[in-house]
């Protein structure tokens, strides 16, 4: 199924998104040919920046397509947040949003936020995200990505809080737009998280899949991050 159309962009090794159906598309990125077999997008749409010193409040800056036209699978508006201090105008605008992107008719599931939440700060981040989960409609479902050390070091009855807030993490295994060397000593852990999970992958990264991770009932597989060759 076709859910948008590009110019062709060769496969440089490593990972190749031809194996997959999920992607994440951001801001700068060429549209690839791979789309075309695409059943889930997560699509950034803005960025929330850390508050300026001129008047210590953070914005939401829009980034990203345009609102394109899609018809099938499923997709995903993603926030880059750098700070958990929203107000309420972000949350009206990021509503708002949702709205004209389900009002073009396209089949948007839920909201994903992409923070880099530190394993110390993982308590907070959760508070944040039950806050934001009350305020979305119910139709809507909440993803988060998530690093691979929280697995190693957060507590467990913290990260268990997640599984009733969100309805899936996407563990990043890449760092920037490159894989991060030794992602394989996080994943034993990674694979005994218990809330539905995938596994992040950058395009033209390195992965191999380990034996284990398909076994575990909350592995839901992989998103790759497209970039430019």
């Amino acid at each position: 199924m076709a859910l948008l159309l590009g110019s062709a962009t060769a496969a440089a090794g490593g990972v190749d998104a031809v194996d997959h159906d999920a992607f994440w598309l951001w801001s700068g990125v060429e549209r690839q040919p791979v789309l075309a077999q695409a059943h889930t997008l997560y699509v950034l749409q803005g960025q929330i920046s850390a508050p300026r010193q001129k008047d210590g409040r953070a914005r939401l800056i829009a980034q990203g397509i345009a609102i394109p036209r899609l018809s099938q699978g499923e997709v995903w508006v993603v926030y880059r947040a750098h700070t958990l201090r929203w107000h309420e105008d972000i949350y009206r605008t990021l509503l708002s949003q949702l709205r004209r992107w389900r009002a073009a008719g396209n089949p948007v599931v839920g909201v994903q936020i992409d923070f880099d939440a530190r394993t110390r700060y993982l308590s907070e981040y959760v508070d944040f995200l039950q806050d934001l989960r009350k305020r979305l409609p119910g139709d809507y479902r909440l993803s988060i990505t998530g690093l691979m050390d929280w697995s190693s070091n957060g507590a467990p009855d913290t990260i268990n809080r997640l599984a009733g807030v969100v309805d899936e993490v996407v563990v990043q295994t890449y760092q920037g737009r490159h894989t991060i060397p030794n992602y394989q000593a996080y994943l034993p852990r990674v694979a005994r998280l218990q809330l539905p999970f995938r596994i992040g992958l950058a395009q033209y990264g390195q992965w191999q899949a380990p034996d284990y991770l398909a076994k575990s009932r909350w592995f839901r597989g992989y998103v790759v991050f497209l970039q430019n060759p």
